[in-house]
């Protein structure tokens, strides 16, 4: 029978998705959850329940930075687990195909390159805007075989330490996580907030589509928190503008829900520090794939492998 099929896999900070997906890159079949604490043997039950002699091999899209090999993960920040596991031979020993590794929105913009908003450009930096800030660059149609840890630059020389070692990154200042903690610590120090009443109280509870919800219904404090963290999601995509010059910067992941306030205020600072021309030239869009970009792409690596292996 052939192998017509791959499974694309999805390991991020807050979640774990799982699917099975053509060579056309459709998803036939998805499993997503909470990223659970035994990784390993959540993986293997997956993939168990998806496998089949049809299956071309696994792709596997993960928080952090490959080695060169692309067999292991070195580091990530969000995930530490992925660190200390064998991922790929332990799949590859157990269900005896090919395993391919990248960087999860290196996967993600690979599949928005595929089948997505990308696929109308040859140009392109690519965001994930989640628990934290990842990114993948696509160069004459291809995805540079680069780290592209777009959230790990520094943008505040003296500033906050990321969980990554380095201080003053973006993802520190743009990412969920950044807005939540800056919201834990208003809400500690007695801001008043209309976000006391949405989490009942224990503010430790809320979610960035609560701030967002907070926001339009006027209130200050989630508006500046949006504010902030969007004007500083502007100062990375004009680094990125003025470095790469794409034909477009394509958004995905949670906070593109906000992006009336978030995203907006981060094209309004981007076209302050990205050169005129540049900014011009670019557009600021949406990803088509949103959650299951990072599952597709992840899948077109097995698909890619083949062809090249073919031709």
């Amino acid at each position: 029978m052939g192998r017509k099929y791959a499974i694309g896999i999805d390991l991020g900070g807050t979640n774990m998705r799982v699917a099975l997906i053509t060579g056309d890159g459709e998803i036939v079949k998805k499993i997503k959850g909470p990223t659970p604490e035994d990784l390993p043997a959540a993986i293997f039950a997956a993939i168990e329940s998806l496998y089949s002699e049809e299956i071309a091999g696994i792709g596997l899209g993960v928080a952090g930075l490959m080695n060169g090999e692309k067999d292991r993960v070195l580091n990530s920040p969000n995930l530490h687990i992925v660190e200390k596991v064998d991922l790929v031979n332990g799949i590859r020993n157990k269900f005896k195909v090919p395993v391919f590794l990248e960087n999860d929105a290196n996967a993600a913009a690979l599949g928005e390159l595929w089948t997505g908003a990308g696929k109308d450009f040859s140009s392109f930096v690519f965001f994930t805007l989640g628990t934290g800030i990842g990114g993948g660059i696509v160069c004459d149609g291809k995805l540079l075989d680069v780290a592209a840890e777009i959230g790990h630059m520094s943008i505040h020389a003296d500033g906050e330490k990321c969980p990554c070692g380095n201080s003053g990154c973006l993802e520190s200042y743009a990412s969920m996580r950044a807005i939540l903690s800056r919201a834990f610590s208003d809400l500690e120090s007695g801001r008043e907030s209309l976000l006391r009443d949405y989490c009942g109280g224990n503010f430790y509870k809320l979610t960035t589509e609560e701030i967002y919800r907070a926001a339009l219904d006027g209130d200050t404090l989630a508006r500046e928190l949006l504010k902030n963290a969007g004007r500083y999601l502007g100062i990375g995509i004009a680094n990125m503008m003025n470095i790469m010059s794409p034909e477009a910067v394509i958004l995905a992941g949670g906070l593109t829900g906000a992006w009336d306030i978030y995203v907006q205020e981060a094209i309004k600072e981007a076209s302050k520090r990205a050169y005129a021309e540049v900014f011009e030239r670019v557009k600021v869009i949406p990803s088509l794939l949103m959650d299951d970009a990072g599952i597709t792409g992840a899948a077109r690596l097995v698909f890619r492998a083949m062809s090249e292996q073919y031709s």
